[in-house]
Parts: structure tokens; sequence; C-alpha cells
């Protein structure tokens, strides 16, 4: 047997309480092992020590399992009696069974070996205060992004000389164009009509800059965007139209002319705000130029945005007390974290149990570009932004070489890295105001509406970029921050794209396969860049995925009831061709 490819620890998504009952229980193999069993019971089972009364638990077969690159994924959910588990496993090869304990393998003999002590998994209580819990409303909704300068401007007698005309095209960082809440509170009619159930804000607090990035006041709305009336009339308003709203928190870093940052730089270590921020060198403080000298710590060595000290208890209060005002005031529905991975473990623990406190249901998600387990144990965020799922997509539609299998083992990937709970309130997305835009990458409708197809059938919560429902075209940011083109919105073109968009959206919110976590990719057709996976609901309902991501046309059998299709015809499903159907 591939001893190597063995693996299991009795904790974060290997072993874990889905709710107070319920024990989930996963092992990595690798493909040499054929069959599983678990051996599982009670602790206590044969007396408080075991005594001449021999330990044995109940076998049972664990059958279901994904494909990774070099392993088998095997999962398994049990409901232990007393809420206690012990267990260990028993693995078969071709010719082989081997029994997998926490100190190691052994064979049937070594098992039964009188006498011998054996060191078993174990789950020694699932405490109710350590389960996982994250907010049930996030799987339902469906997002959208919008970078508020360049969405709508709602004010339109804005007297300030640095705004622009709105316009369609490239954009730089310099320019502001006057999208402001009022804006979007106007556009909150045409979001419903699309479906929208969730609005992702970036930073509306008072900054310089037109991304807002670079903090002032944490407490105040940048009056560019509107005020507080405005921002309550926004927040109330799409909360009785049904849509959730979610700010950006930028508490890694702060602007140059945050008050307390202004203090430093006035009073050096003298200043009572000596300590909110990580200086090497007081005497180069003022120093103008990147911080790649160390002098402080700052967001990707900008000396306009220091770095923050969230190991701080008085910076750890402060920001509470920060995100405590914007729920209080405004009644948002959640907070996304920016540059979630540097801010101090202990700053998200204080802050999810005080901001759970006050509104149990809001939702923490925390930008996180790679693998997040460490924060998504349950005490920090709810969830991240999956930008490995959109680095995967991408990758598979931009190599050739890669056969589905691939794409198969990346999105399993993607959802064997965290608890079950997480990867319901995933943050799924394919574009952003960080990234190039999802039309820009292969300037190919097809291929855009495949994409799309992956990301309203996948688990977790999708995201789009606003513009993405007419294929807005930009590059790196800047450039994916252009202005909305509302002037063209109705044309035949972008009805029919928006069209789409509906219809892929209204397909997520009405059809419980597309937002269930459960899916296999069958691999019944044998063209190796034509990607097909199956969801499935409770009920055991199907939906099947079928994406051609070949040069060739593939015929496919028994049609079914069709959801959702893009250059497919008379069982002929064409080169970049998108099936969607109930099976």
């Amino acid at each position: 047997m591939e001893f190597t490819g063995v693996y299991h620890k009795t904790s974060e998504q290997m072993s874990y309480p889905l709710d107070e009952n319920r024990l989930v229980i996963n092992l990595k193999t690798g493909y040499d092992v054929k069959q599983v069993f678990i051996h599982h019971g009670d602790p206590f089972d044969a007396g408080i020590l075991g005594g001449s009364e021999k330990w044995t638990g109940k076998r049972e077969e664990i059958f279901y399992k994904k494909r990774l690159p070099h392993q088998l994924w095997w999962t398994t959910t049990l409901t232990p009696t007393y809420k206690r588990c012990k267990y260990y496993f028993e693995l078969h090869t071709e010719d082989e069974v081997w029994y997998y304990f926490e100190d190691g393998f052994l064979t049937e003999e070594q098992v039964n070996m009188e006498g011998r002590l054996l060191q078993y998994f174990i789950v020694p209580w699932m405490n109710p205060a350590d389960v996982n819990r994250t907010p049930g409303w996030v799987n339902d909704t469906v997002w959208y992004q919008i970078f508020p300068d360049r969405f709508c401007r709602g004010n339109r007698e804005k007297n300030d000389p640095d705004v622009l005309p709105w316009q369609t095209g490239k954009v730089t960082n310099q320019e502001k164009y006057g999208g402001d809440l009022e804006g979007i509170r106007q556009k909150l009619p045409y979001l419903q009509d699309l479906g929208i159930t969730g609005i992702y804000l970036n930073p509306i607090m008072e900054a310089e800059t037109n991304h807002k990035y670079d903090t002032m006041d944490y407490t105040k709305i940048d009056p560019s965007f509107g005020d507080d009336e405005t921002m309550k009339a926004l927040v109330s308003e799409a909360h009785e139209r049904g849509i959730r709203i979610m700010l950006d928190a930028v508490f890694n870093h702060c602007g140059r002319k945050f008050g307390p940052w202004l203090d430093v730089q006035e009073k050096g270590r003298g200043s009572k705000y000596a300590d909110w921020f990580m200086v090497q060198d007081w005497e180069e403080i003022g120093k103008q130029g990147d911080t790649r000298d160390g002098r402080f710590y700052s967001f990707a060595f900008a000396d306009w945005m220091p770095k923050l000290n969230t190991n701080n208890p008085e910076v750890i209060e402060y920001f509470c007390g920060v995100c405590e005002g914007w729920i209080r005031k405004y009644d948002i529905d959640g907070i996304r974290f920016d540059v979630g991975n540097e801010v101090s473990h202990r700053f998200l623990k204080r802050m999810r149990e005080h901001l759970k406190k006050i509104k149990p249901d809001i939702y923490l998600l925390g930008e996180i570009w790679h693998d997040a387990s460490q924060w998504l144990a349950g005490d920090e965020y709810d969830s991240v932004m999956n930008y490995p799922l959109m680095s995967g997509i991408h990758d598979f539609f931009l190599d050739r070489t890669m056969g589905k299998e691939e794409l198969e083992y990346m999105v399993n990937r993607c959802y064997t890295m965290y608890m079950q709970q997480n990867n319901n309130v995933l943050f799924n997305l394919l574009d952003s105001h960080d990234t190039e835009r999802l039309m820009n990458r292969f300037h190919d409708l097809d291929k855009f509406y495949q994409q799309l197809a992956v990301l309203f059938t996948l688990p977790g919560s999708p995201c789009i970029y606003y513009g993405t429902e007419i294929a807005m075209e930009g590059g790196f940011d800047p450039d994916c921050r252009r202005c909305m083109p509302w002037d063209e919105i109705g044309t035949d073109e972008n009805r029919e794209r928006i069209s789409r968009m509906k219809t892929l959206i209204r397909l997520r919110k009405k059809d419980e396969t597309f937002r269930s976590l459960h899916f296999h990719f069958p691999g019944s057709i044998e063209n190796r860049r034509c990607v097909e996976y199956i969801k499935l609901d409770e009920s055991g309902r199907k939906t099947e995925v079928l994406l051609n991501c070949s040069d060739e046309k593939i015929e496919i059998k028994e049609a079914g009831e069709i959801l959702f299709a893009r250059k497919y015809q008379n069982g002929i499903l064409e080169k970049n061709g998108t099936l969607i159907r109930r099976i």
C-alpha cells in the first residue's frame, strides 16, 4: 500500500462537527486504496479504561469519495449517540488490508494481539460551543460587487471640480467620476429585476483616493459618496427589496491622513498612538518613498498606507467599535475584511465574538487568495473570497493541454480545504476590482458563459462584478474599474446578455440542485476536454452541467429538460458550447 498517500487527523476539515449531532470524518488515501471501512463507537463502550473487554466499534463502509491529483478523499458523516467518537480505518487495496490508527498502520494480526494498547482516533466531545456556525442566508444569496465611484452618479449637481464627465473606455486610479450611494440607491430596481440579493460595496468611508482603501475616518461616509442619511436610506430600501448589504473593512492599514497616524507623525514615539502602528525607525518616519527600508511596515511598501498593529488591544477595541457602529447605524448584513490574511488572529477572534453578539447572522468574509484553513475554524471568518477557484477555472480555459480531470481535481481541492459550513458560504467570483475582467481574458462570449455556468452551479455564494451582466471589458487594475455604461444598457446586444444573466440567477435562486453541496464528475463522455458534472439535491433530483471545451462537436444523448444552453441544438454541443439540463 502507498502509506505516504494516507492522511487523517482529528482537527480542521478532516474531522469536525457539522452541527450538534453530526460528525464529518474525511480521509486521504492513494489511488491504490479501493475500499475503506470505518470502525467507530463511543470511547467508553468497553468501560472507562477498557479493562478485559476489547473495544471493537461498529464497522461501516465509506462510499463517498472525490478525486484529487494524487489522492482520493473519502468522506462520511456519523451521528455519535453521546457526542463522543472513537474510531480507526480499515483500508483495502487489490491484495492487502491495513488498519490505520493515530500512530500508524497495523496488520490484522497486530490489531488482535493480546494486550496491545491501540492508539485510536478520538473525538472527545462535540461541544455545541465549538461547532463552526455560518449564516444560513448566504448560500441563497447572489452578490453584485460595486466600485462606488464608477457605478452610477445619482447626485448630478456635484460641484467638485475634480469630477470628470461620465465616460466609457479605459480608466486609471487618478480620475474621479462621481459615482455615489444615491446612484446605487436609484439603481436598486435594476438590481432587483436582475435577481441580485446581495450587494458588496468597495470602501465607502472617507479617504483621499477614488478607491478609498486609504481610510481617513472609519466613522464617516466619504462626502463624495454621500452621508449617513444616504447610507441608511440605501440599506433600508435594499432590505425592502430583499437585497442585503456588505461593507468593505480596511483594517490591515489606514491612510496617511488617519488621525492617529497624523498624531504619530507629529509627536513620534511620544504619541499615545505610537503602538497603533509598526514603526521600526522613529528617526526616519517622515521620509518619503516606499518602505522597503523597513522604517515602518505598510501595505505593499506604500508609505501612504501604514500598517496598523492589530495585536494592540486598543486597536482591536477601536475597530470593534467601528464595526458595531456600522451595524447599529446602517443595519448592514456583512463585512468583508481587506487584506484579511495580514490582520492578527487575536483581532479577528475578538471581532467575531463582539459582532456575533450584536448581530448573530452577520457575514464575516476574509479577503484571502490562498488556502485559508487557519482562519476558518469557526472563531474568525465565516468564509473567504474563493480566488483559488477563480484561478483554477481560468487556467483550465487558458491551458488547452489540461484534460477535464484536471478541472475536476481543482474543483475537488477547493471543496476539501474547508469544513462544509464554510463551503456553504464561500464567496465565489470570477473577477473583481483586483483582477482583469472576465470578458477581457478571452474576448470570447462562449467561454465567458461557460465559466459563468460553473460559477452559478458550484457550492457557495456566487458574485458578479458590476457590468458582468453585459460582458463589460477591462484590463488589470485600474482598468477593471471602468464606468458602468448606462447609456448602452438598452441596446439589443446588452438586453440579450442581461436576459442570459437573469436566467442563470433565476436558476441559482429557484433550483436547489444549483445551490447544493453535492456533486460528482461521472466522466461518461470520452472527449478529454468535455467537462461533465452532476449536481444532486437532498431529494435526489439531478442537474447535469456539460461544457464542450474541445475543438470538436459532441453528440449528447437523452436531452432531458434544458435549463440553460448556448451552442447546443438537436443533440449536438458545439465547440465552446454550454448545456445545463435536468436528468
